[in-house]
């Protein structure tokens, strides 16, 4: 573990050594979507995006966790209002569906539309359908963001899906490749910790600079 501590300056420098790994020029000549799925995924998306002229979204989502544990996340939903469940976790802590499925509809109508309107006023995120669609992350801990950002992005029948993240657990792009048509990365960690572990520093992402992002 103590190998990989800070083995990334920031988000900057994720991106630019992901350039070296992307295939940058494809990218820009088949205008590839770039989407976020989380606020540190957007800053590091625009780092990759630069100065091309590919559009840059943020597909949001929210945690569902565990009736009497907020730290465990055992479900997630899409803005779509895509389910992506932890199956072995919801059997483990004996948790019913009617449960998951409320709390998935409480979290899209109080939150992620309280984000669209925000963050995007009120626009819709667009259809990827024919698309070629790269999915973007600063890291990922259980894969679930990634899971419910594929499940939501596939059912729009895209051309193509990558993901692009710079540090991720060896199980879970084990877990992610078969429904990707590529995972490009820097590191895969077998002993992972936590995203912020890998990084020297992560900004928090205010506000201000998300709506930028989006109203670019």
């Amino acid at each position: 573990m103590k190998k990989y501590k800070h083995i990334l300056k920031n988000r900057k420098d994720a991106a630019e050594k992901l350039k070296d790994v992307l295939p940058m020029q494809k990218l820009k000549d088949e205008y590839w979507e770039i989407v976020a799925v989380s606020s540190g995924g957007l800053l590091l998306g625009s780092h990759i995006k630069g100065r091309l002229a590919n559009d840059l979204e943020y597909l949001f989502s929210e945690a569902i966790t565990a009736p009497n544990n907020e730290e465990c996340e055992i479900a997630r939903v899409s803005e779509s209002e895509e389910i992506v469940i932890n199956e072995q976790l919801v059997s483990a802590f004996d948790i019913k569906y009617d449960y998951i499925y409320g709390e998935a509809h409480r979290k899209h109508e109080e939150q992620i539309l309280s984000c669209i309107y925000q963050y995007r006023k009120g626009r819709h995120f667009p259809s990827m359908k024919d698309k070629i669609v790269l999915l973007v992350d600063e890291g990922s801990e259980s894969g679930l963001k990634f899971v419910t950002a594929l499940k939501t992005i596939l059912s729009m029948k895209p051309k193509a899906v990558y993901i692009a993240v710079p540090v991720l657990p060896s199980d879970i792009l084990e877990l992610l490749e078969p429904f990707a048509d590529e995972v490009f990365f820097l590191y895969d960690i077998d002993d992972y910790v936590e995203t912020s572990l890998y990084y020297e520093e992560l900004e928090k992402v205010e506000d201000e600079t998300i709506e930028k992002l989006l109203g670019e």
